[in-house]
This record gives structure tokens, C-alpha cells and sequence, in this order.
């Protein structure tokens, strides 16, 4: 049962994304009261399938939702790289036993909302928490102690901190950090495939990547093996703004000509597609302030490169927890713990992504090059190579944090 906490007041976090149901549980756990404010009339996620590295499922654990959301994924037997253009295999790296035992946990592959309905199941069972939809933020003050929302239709909340989890757009960062979000270029297309529509021979129980000059494919099973995600992505020949669209077949076909026909086979598979046209932002070493911060998409936004959107935001919310810990329940001391927590790793992933972006859209030489240098590598070298990603745990998760020691507090 959740106690209140003695020193304990009400926390507000904003959004009920991924990101602010994990942060929310986080608090819950905590014995705090939360305000879940969201601009949605109804609590749901877009989107179709993602993936969960050993890390999402640490935190995952950490939150008590583990369990629940092993029971909807499916566990893959390996990550294949596939070269589009002439249809070899680049890489094939195993993740079942052997990758269990190094890294403490499965890889898996699930549909967005099924992780998303795990998480706010926990939400709505737990008594500290009350959750406001239709609520679209208008206005966001705070200092040390006191944070203050207002909507656009006069509701107010207060609290003693506020988590800004509202996304690339984030009204919260808008406020901390006051930076634009850049525009990647890159679009995706996403879809769901019924079984009996996928092809028989990419019917893998495995995420594949089919690599492309400047664009590429990715495919895994979902629900059982009754679905197929797919996502295509591609350098878009025109001026991107941020923001998400019904799709059209006739453009992706238009990206991928020079692709092989055993991947091309995939475009004709949907009967409708949804369209992103992605942004991040450049990585910061400050996104908190006073009793105020953001976490995840707000934090942190990145491209989908290393399928660590979602995860990244599991561990924010358990390293925002622990430093809530670490400090008694001081908030501007456990939101400047978090971030100190934070900052270098999440920076690393966003960094790497875009540098995984490019290794995947290889053309050329380039691509030569990065086939030469995958084909054939041992899967210990690919696990060593995954270790700084995979390898996080909770209870080390504020680690990083005293390698970020400010110059002012440098004692001479």
C-alpha cells in the first residue's frame, strides 16, 4: 500500500505518454500524490511497434510492470542486418540465451500501446494518482518550491515539482531551455501488416534491417506473430516540418527504387501508412531548473536509429525516482541529481543514433565499408560493443552523476 510521504507533497507531471506514466509510477511508488496532466481527452498511444532492449526491461521491472508487458511481447531469437541493395546478410546477432545471460535480460518486440496500456493500468490502480485529460497547457511558472500550471481552460494545478514529459514539442522545455528542436530530414512511414499479408519469406521472428542508400526498412513480428510492424524511412528530397500525417504509398515507392525486390515486396503489404517527419534536438547539459524539469522526448528527443526512444524514457523515469531517494525527497536537489544522472548518457544516445542513421543509409563506398566491416564479426564483439547501451541497471542508474561535477561545486 502507498504511504504518503511526511515530507512529501503533490507532484504535476505533464503528458501521459510512455514517458509520463513511467514517471508517474516512479513518484507513486515514492508515496507522493501526483497530478497526470494531459492535453489528449482520452489516455491512448499512436504508433505501432517498438523495441525493448535488456535496459527497458531493467527499468520495467524497477516500476512493477515487467511482467505485464513480457506477456504481450514477443522475444526475438536474433537482430538481422540485411543489405538492400543485393540482398546479403551484413550481420545476425543472437539475443537468446547467451545474450540473456550477459546483459540480465531478453530483447523483445511489442506494439506501442500494448507497453502503453501495461503502464497505465499500474496508473489508474494506484490511489495517489489522479489523471486530467482535454487539459492542453497554456501557461507554466515555478521557482525553488512551487511549481504552477494553467490550461487553456482556466484549470490550475500546483505542486511542489514539476515533470515536463510532453514531448519534442515540450511546453515545460520551451520554459527551462527556451531551444528549437531540429528538423531531421529523415521520414518515417509506419504500418501494421496482418500475418496473412506478410510475406512468407520475411515471416522472421527477428527485427530486420533492410539498409538502403539513404533510406532503409525494418520489419518484426508483433502480438503473437498475428502482426507485422513495418517502418520504412528515407531522406526526404523536400523542406520537412515536424509533425505526423496520413501516408502516401505513391512517395515511399518513390524512395525506394533501387532496392531489391525481395525487400521492395514490403510497400505493397499496408493498406494505409501514417507519416513522421522526425526531429531531435541538439543534446544540453542543463534541462532542469528550480523545482522544474523534463524527461524523455522533452529531454532528450532523438530519431529511431537504435530503437531507444521509449527505453531511454523507462530509465529517466527510475533515475528521477532514485534521486528523489538520494536526497530525501529535496526537489531541486533530486531534480539536479537526475539530470547530473542523466545528461552524458542520454547526450551518448542521441549522438550515436544520428551517427547509426548514417551507417544504415550507407551508399557507395560507404556501404562497402560498413559491410566489410559487420560481415562475419563474432557475437561477443557485437555484445561488447553493446555493453555501454544494454548493460544499465537501476541500481547503478545515479553513477554517472559524479562524473558531472559542476565547478562550483569544486571545493578548493
Amino acid at each position: 500500500m502507498n504511504m504518503l510521504h511526511p515530507r512529501a507533497a503533490n507532484v504535476l507531471v505533464a503528458g501521459a505518454g510512455i514517458g509520463g506514466l513511467a514517471t508517474t509510477l516512479a513518484l507513486a511508488q515514492r508515496g507522493l500524490s501526483v497530478d497526470l496532466i494531459e492535453q489528449s481527452p482520452h489516455i491512448g498511444e499512436i504508433g505501432a511497434g517498438l523495441q525493448l532492449g535488456p535496459n527497458a526491461f531493467a527499468a520495467l521491472d524497477a516500476l512493477g510492470v515487467g511482467e505485464a508487458v513480457r506477456k504481450t511481447a514477443v522475444f526475438t531469437e536474433r537482430l538481422v542486418m540485411m543489405d538492400a541493395v543485393d540482398c546479403s546478410e551484413v550481420a545476425s546477432i543472437p539475443v537468446g540465451e547467451a545474450f540473456r545471460t550477459r546483459f540480465g535480460n531478453p530483447y523483445a518486440v511489442t506494439h506501442r500501446a500494448d507497453l502503453h496500456t501495461a503502464l497505465f493500468d499500474a496508473v489508474r490502480e494506484n490511489p495517489l494518482v489522479r489523471v486530467h485529460t482535454g487539459a492542453r497547457i497554456a501557461n507554466v511558472t515555478f521557482d525553488e518550491r512551487t511549481a504552477r500550471v494553467e490550461t487553456d481552460s482556466n484549470r490550475v494545478f500546483q505542486g511542489a515539482a514539476l515533470i515536463g514529459c510532453d514531448g519534442v514539442k515540450s511546453v515545460v522545455r520551451s520554459v527551462i531551455v527556451g531551444d528549437e528542436h531540429r528538423v531531421s530530414g529523415h521520414v518515417v512511414y509506419r504500418a501494421v501488416v496482418p500475418l496473412e499479408q506478410m510475406p512468407q519469406d520475411l515471416r522472421m521472428n527477428a527485427p530486420v534491417v533492410w539498409a538502403g542508400p539513404h533510406c532503409h526498412l525494418v520489419h518484426y513480428p508483433l502480438r503473437g506473430g498475428r502482426e507485422y510492424n513495418l517502418v520504412v524511412t528515407f531522406h526526404s528530397r523536400d523542406k520537412e516540418v515536424w509533425g505526423v500525417s496520413d501516408g502516401s504509398k505513391e512517395e515511399v515507392l518513390s524512395y525506394f527504387e533501387g532496392v531489391h525486390p525481395r525487400a521492395r515486396q514490403l510497400l505493397n503489404c499496408p493498406t494505409s501508412w501514417r507519416r513522421w517527419s522526425t526531429a531531435d534536438r541538439d543534446p544540453v547539459d542543463t534541462w532542469s531548473k528550480g523545482c522544474a524539469t523534463v524527461l524523455g522526448d522533452a529531454a532528450h528527443p532523438m530519431m529511431q536509429y537504435l530503437a531507444q526512444g521509449a527505453c531511454m524514457a523507462l530509465e529517466d523515469a527510475v533515475t528521477l525516482g532514485a534521486a528523489i531517494d538520494e536526497t530525501d525527497f529535496d526537489f531541486p536537489a533530486a531534480l539536479c541529481l537526475y539530470e547530473r544522472a542523466r545528461v552524458a548518457r542520454a547526450a551518448r544516445v542521441v549522438l550515436s543514433v544520428r551517427e547509426m542513421g548514417r551507417i544504415y543509409h550507407a551508399a557507395g563506398v560507404e556501404r562497402l565499408v560498413r559491410n566489410a566491416l559487420w560481415t562475419g564479426r563474432k557475437q561477443e564483439r557485437f555484445y561488447d560493443a553493446m555493453e555501454w547501451l544494454y548493460g544499465w541497471q537501476p541500481a547503478h542508474c545515479l553513477d554517472d552523476a559524479s562524473d558531472l561535477i559542476r565547478p562550483a561545486e569544486v571545493v578548493a
